[in-house]
């Protein structure tokens, strides 16, 4: 989801001969992230929030916070380090050497616990000495705030504080088109400066604009002294809220839990509910409806394709996320045909922003709702028949049946736009995405040989979500008694004896599919993960599965730490490259599901076990990608140093690889439970409690020889044990 389709972008950079103005995107894998959406702090090991690059505290696509800097006696105290605790809550540990007893160990040491909940952030400052001295000491936060638009930031674009009030005596604000943010010291002296000066300034030349909020400070020996401050947004032009209900998933004594042989994978799936309860949103106009929001701190918000598939990877956690998502993206349905947006009638949106999303320099001008995406239609068909199998409630479900209907007129009408049988995308405003697949970067589309396809582009996954799509919405049709069950169908299989005529190419391992057909209808014949996503879809015959199985987790493909984004025998392969030799935990996860469904259980637990070594050593907090080394280069992953952390299906990984070792696949209508565990696998005995199958609270156990024991299911439900 690169959004600017382009390299990212701050600074002039100096190269052999003149100076030339090449803005980076701002780097993210070494900043610490606190997450209450749609609040966000971002800031360095040591707690300290500076005015440079990404570091801050954002409020829906707005930064609130540009700076944060705790200080005693004018010095800044060096970081020992951090962690997380809990949905929204961090904790950094400094110290103060040069305060307290003269000896080689530290005496003074500066806890600071930080909460976000959404609009604010609020801190609490202990410091702690341990010295056989009194201490004494001012204490100084130094704040800014520039209101700097997310794209603003993200393209590393030239950015000013504005201007400070003091309030009250404790209080500093600021003001800008409506949105007021405020920021207090209980007990602290507040003031707010405009000077000339060098020293941290972010706005014009010499110019700072800064508030500060101060605390003197006496520690007895061997004394504690608790300071607070928080920060406040009030911001009625957002268009992403919390919701205001609380998860979909129960917390605390009853909330999901996994025991697993392999700790990695329980903890994995601990930390991984803490970022989804965090990454919760709903429309301001409708806040029971809820969401994830895609992923911080780019893609705060409602993006179809990522909001569909988390919630569709979360389904074994129960039915009502999927359906508030269903619902807040079924509102927005295209109705009309707009090239600027990329609308159409019954094309389901690709992102949602407080504002037209403008990246200078590259041409990318997206409107507010921007519906340049090829898959989040079929995939939002998908996620409506898969809640319907897991016993979402037939009312809700009928309620969206009408919009199924235009969903499917999408998909054989206006997603084909040459006629061709297939579903294809182009660009036709020059300011979209030129990539409207989840591969979307501009050059994410490569042959063999390294060269770029052009547009107009079909994707061999979305001919996959569309085959799967069309079936499935037959399926719903003619359970609820509409009619054109039979035209989908027919339409689904006309596909499938097209795709096999025209995307098979070989290789020097065997055929598999294309990725895509370029504008001249020639196979893009690159070996990538994306045909991974066609397992499941009913596009492939079995002897063709099998194939694609064995390819999926050869060493070119599998030999880092999950599933390669392209074959490391590819001329476009570059291990961080963002689409072309990367490796993406949701993309990992998706085709583990396909092949732990397809009965390809060793080659599925192979992809999932790269996934836990990657998430051990992120700390359990798997980014948007990370680096597709060899796993002999480093022995661990290499981080891509712009990727967002937490992002909503990275974080849902876990519960797909949880889910894929259980193997349960309900199908609440037809009275049926299908059991297809991941036998004899190397991630050993799973079990999981607050599971939810039609509403009713399920656990699940299987052990080392894939025996699996299932309770709670509601009555009328029979189980049936899958052949291998």
């Amino acid at each position: 989801m690169l959004d600017d389709a382009s390299s990212p972008t701050p600074q002039a950079v100096t190269v052999a001969g003149p100076a030339v103005a090449h803005r980076l995107q701002p780097l993210l894998h070494d900043l610490v992230s606190t997450v209450a959406a749609p609040t966000v702090a971002l800031s360095g090991g040591d707690g300290q929030i500076r005015p440079a690059g990404v570091q801050g505290v954002f409020h829906a696509d707005s930064r609130a916070l540009s700076r944060a800097v705790l200080t005693i006696d004018g010095r800044e105290p060096e970081a020992v380090g951090h962690a997380q605790r809990g949905p929204g809550a961090t904790g950094f540990v400094t110290l103060a050497r040069w305060l307290g007893d003269p000896v080689p160990d530290p005496t003074v040491r500066i806890e600071r616990f930080r909460q976000v909940v959404p609009g604010g952030m609020e801190e609490r400052v202990e410091i702690v000495s341990s010295a056989t001295v009194p201490v004494s000491a001012v204490v100084s936060l130094e704040v800014g705030c520039d209101f700097a638009p997310i794209e603003v930031v993200k393209s590393g674009g030239d950015t000013a504080e504005a201007a400070p009030e003091r309030t009250a005596p404790d209080a500093i604000s600021w003001n800008s088109g409506g949105v007021r943010v405020a920021v207090t010291g209980t007990g602290a002296r507040a003031e707010a400066t405009e000077s000339t000066g060098s020293a941290g300034s972010t706005g014009p030349a010499g110019y700072t604009r800064t508030g500060f909020l101060r605390w003197p400070v006496e520690l007895a020996p061997r004394g504690r002294v608790t300071l607070s401050w928080k920060v406040e947004v009030r911001d009625p032009q957002a268009v992403v809220i919390a919701p205001d209900r609380p998860a979909e998933w129960a917390v605390g004594e009853g909330a999901p839990r996994v025991v697993a042989a392999d700790h990695r994978l329980s903890r994995l799936f601990e930390r991984s509910m803490d970022d989804l309860r965090s990454l919760r949103l709903a429309e301001t106009a409708a806040p029971g409806d809820t969401f994830l929001g895609a992923g911080v701190p780019w893609f705060l918000t409602l993006f179809g394709r990522d909001s569909i598939w988390a919630a569709r990877m979360l389904l074994p956690l129960g039915t009502e996320l999927a359906m508030g998502t269903l619902r807040v993206l079924a509102r927005r349905q295209g109705t009309g045909f707009d090239p600027g947006s990329g609308e159409a009638p019954g094309k389901i949106l690709h992102e949602l922003r407080r504002h037209d999303f403008t990246v200078e320099g590259n041409g990318l001008h997206l409107p507010a709702a921007y519906y340049g995406t090829i898959d989040a239609t079929p995939l939002w068909i998908g996620l409506l028949h898969d809640a319907w199998r897991w016993g979402a409630p037939v009312g809700e479900i009928a309620a969206l049946l009408p919009n199924l209907e235009a969903a499917l007129g999408w998909l054989g009408g206006p997603a084909d736009p040459d006629g061709d049988g297939f579903v294809e995308y182009v660009d036709t405003s020059g300011k979209g995405l030129a990539n409207q697949g989840w591969k979307d970067s501009g050059d994410a589309l490569r042959f063999h040989d390294g060269r770029q396809a052009q547009p107009p582009i079909a994707l061999v996954e979305v001919q996959g979500y569309a085959h799967q799509a069309a079936r499935q919405g037959a399926d719903l049709l003619e359970a609820f008694g509409r009619p054109g069950a039979a035209r989908w169908r027919e339409h689904a299989a006309a596909l499938a004896e097209r795709f096999r005529a025209r995307f098979w190419v070989d290789g020097p391992r065997g055929r598999f599919p294309a990725l895509a057909l370029d504008r001249d209808k020639r196979p893009v014949d690159a070996l990538t993960s994306n045909i991974g996503h066609l397992l499941g879809t009913g596009l492939l015959t079995g002897a063709e599965e099998a194939g694609i199985a064995d390819l999926l987790v050869s060493p070119e493909m599998a030999g880092g730490f999950g599933l390669r984004t392209m074959s490391a025998d590819a001329g476009g392969f570059s291990p961080l490259s963002y689409h072309c030799g990367s490796i993406w935990a949701h993309d990992t996860a998706i085709v583990v599901a396909g092949l732990a469904r397809a009965g390809f259980a060793a080659h599925a637990a192979t992809l999932a076990e790269g996934l836990l070594a990657a998430g051990e050593t992120f700390g359990y907090r798997l980014p948007e990608l990370f680096g597709g080394d060899d796993r002999s280069a480093l022995g661990r992953p290499v981080p891509y140093p712009a990727a967002c952390r937490p992002q909503a299906w990275s974080a849902a990984a876990a519960v797909t690889v949880v889910h894929a070792a259980l193997g349960l696949y309900p199908d609440v209508p037809g009275g049926r439970m299908l059991l297809r565990p991941l036998a004899g696998a190397p991630l050993g005995a799973v079990s999981a409690s607050g599971l939810r199958v039609a509403g009713a609270e399920v656990g699940a156990a299987v052990d080392r020889e894939g025996e699996v024991v299932v309770t709670g299911l509601p009555g009328g439900i029979s189980v049936d044990r899958a052949s291998t």
